[in-house]
């Protein structure tokens, strides 16, 4: 009897799982936008002091629960070394987000050469893709609307798929809920052609 009631009480709990990539150049704003999703949607999380977090090497997971799904973020390195390996990831992904560092102009065509490699993987066709104008609230940095031609040169290989772009600060969470929502709308919209990770919570 508890086998089936502990069955049936899993059954109920359950949560499917999305997982979502984080990408960008190094020192574009992604662990920091994950801290600031991490907790704007999870109780009681207190997020890492921003002026802690350093240059990712390798992976960071993080998992956010909301709207009946469970996120799972894999933050990857930006370093040139370590793109070579976002690859090895993308097929088991549900949606990307795209991190631009607003504020530098210097690296601007070097992030888009990042993203239109990354967008011509065939493993990401279809599913959705959030580009975030980070770093908004500094003073000097680009707006969406300078950003957004940059990275629709490449339209053909975005496709037809539910893309936004739009401006966030990862620093002060601004803009940080919103794209969120947006991706698990986007996501279970997509559900049918890339289903989820079926997880026990």
């Amino acid at each position: 009897m508890y086998t089936l009631l502990s069955g049936f009480y899993k059954y109920l709990t359950q949560k499917d799982e999305y997982c979502i990539l984080i990408l960008g150049l190094d020192n574009a704003g992604k662990t920091t936008y994950l801290e600031a999703a991490k907790t704007k949607f999870t109780k009681n999380y207190r997020g890492m002091n921003p002026s802690k977090i350093t240059t990712t090497v390798g992976l960071n997971i993080g998992q956010i629960d909301i709207g009946g799904i469970r996120m799972s973020f894999w933050d990857l390195g930006g370093q040139q070394e370590l793109q070579s390996l976002w690859d090895k990831y993308y097929s088991e992904s549900h949606a990307v987000i795209y991190v631009v560092d607003s504020n530098d102009r210097v690296r601007m065509n070097e992030s888009k050469e990042v993203f239109d490699r990354m967008i011509s993987n065939e493993y990401l066709s279809g599913i959705p893709l959030l580009v975030l104008a980070n770093k908004q609230d500094l003073p000097d940095c680009m707006g969406v609307r300078e950003i957004k031609p940059v990275f629709q040169e490449v339209g053909h290989l975005i496709g037809r798929r539910d893309c936004l772009v739009m401006p966030v600060s990862a620093l002060t969470g601004e803009g940080v809920d919103e794209g969120i929502k947006w991706l698990v709308e986007s996501i279970k919209r997509n559900s049918i052609v890339r289903p989820p990770k079926t997880e026990d919570t």
